[in-house]
């Protein structure tokens, strides 16, 4: 049930890292949700390895946290290797 939890979190996170960190992404929104998830993971963690629980506000906060940490990982590791953003869809 945790890992369903978080999954849901991640997605969340991730919509929220989006909008804390505007701009246009090599990978799109896909790429973004997964790291979402991912930093959900990650500040879960991390939150959790320094005492401040997994659920509640403190795991959407970590979750956050987290996204963001990968997402400007994965903005500056794809701008290195060249790669254009993604286009927006209209």
């Amino acid at each position: 049930m945790e890992f369903l939890w978080m999954l849901i979190i991640g997605l969340i996170a991730g919509a929220i890292a989006k909008l804390i960190m505007p701009g246009r992404d090599p990978g799109g929104i896909l790429i973004t949700m997964l790291l979402g998830v991912a930093g959900a993971f990650l500040g879960g963690f991390l939150f959790r390895a320094l005492g401040f629980g997994g659920a509640g506000p403190a795991g959407l906060i970590g979750a956050v946290i987290g996204a963001l940490i990968l997402l400007a990982l994965y903005r500056l590791f794809m701008r290195r290797r060249g790669v254009p953003p993604a286009r927006p869809v209209v």
